[in-house]
């Protein structure tokens, strides 16, 4: 596909494209570990978190389905939550805080989509481009972007979890065009990271570049 020709198909990255939070993690984790009684100050957790995030493993976990695969997302998300309390100078965080933050997340209500996200999948769907997501998060994701009234456009969600490889690997753009039936020639990617340029040119696609405040 020559640069002028437009796409069958997109693949979306999710967080910081289509839906955010409507809070710092930093503060949500702050405020959990007050009602675990540890006191912490939340910017601190949230440069600590950041941190841990920028120097984690990949969420991804070659082969694990089902129950192992959900046990594997937690230890990693609780892994994530021990260093940001700790990074922050604070004690550990209890197992309870972390499987209550873990089903935190997995509720739509700390999170937000994008004013322009609606109207703009509908404007591509009426178009005809098949939608794709693909997203380094874990299999909370599909229930919330059908929460979130998303899933309706989407016809696949790809997530580095369960994909067992995360961008900006080439495996999960792969997995998601094949849900579409679509080249790499045919389809375009949408993210707003490193990652998501890294990972749509290892794959073959051109990447359109999202820049929100």
């Amino acid at each position: 596909m020559s640069r002028g020709r437009r796409p069958r198909g997109l693949l979306l990255d999710a967080m910081g494209t289509l839906i955010g939070l409507r809070q710092p993690v930093g503060r949500t984790y702050a405020a959990a570990a007050a009602r675990h009684g540890i006191t912490v100050d939340a910017d601190a957790v949230e440069q600590a978190f950041r941190a841990s995030y920028r120097q984690a493993p990949p969420l991804a976990f070659p082969g694990l389905e089902h129950e192992d695969l959900e046990r594997a997302e937690r230890r990693w998300w609780a892994d994530r939550i021990r260093e940001s309390l700790l990074g922050a100078g604070a004690e550990p965080a209890p197992e309870e805080m972390a499987l209550e933050l873990f089903n935190h997340y997995a509720d739509p209500a700390p999170w937000h989509v994008f004013d322009d996200v609606p109207s703009q999948l509908e404007r591509w769907h009426r178009r005809g481009l098949a939608l794709a997501v693909v997203s380094n998060f874990d299999s909370r994701l599909p229930g919330l972007l059908e929460e979130l009234g998303l899933a309706r456009w989407l016809t696949v969600v790809v997530v580095s979890s369960a994909a067992g490889a995360a961008k900006p690997e080439p495996a999960p753009f792969q997995l998601a065009l094949q849900g579409l039936g679509l080249n790499a020639d045919q389809a375009w990617h949408v993210g707003d990271s490193p990652e998501d340029v890294q990972g749509a040119a290892a794959a073959g696609l051109r990447c359109l570049l999202v820049r929100r405040p």
